[in-house]
């Protein structure tokens, strides 16, 4: 079995992301448990960035 290439179309398989329970994104990481938009599984607060904030 090589690591390149031919290995990397079995990943298409497998969801790394599901809809997350707090913010119902599509976000919410399987195998460690904490959502990419609004942290859920890391904290209770809200992820939010000023960066991330559009200019008014």
């Amino acid at each position: 079995m090589s690591k390149g290439t031919p290995s990397m179309g079995k990943k298409s398989s497998k969801k790394s992301h599901i809809i997350c329970r707090r913010c119902g994104k599509h976000a919410f990481h399987v195998r460690r448990g904490i959502c990419a938009s609004c942290g859920y599984g890391k904290t209770s607060r809200m992820r939010n960035y000023n960066w991330a904030k559009s200019k008014k």
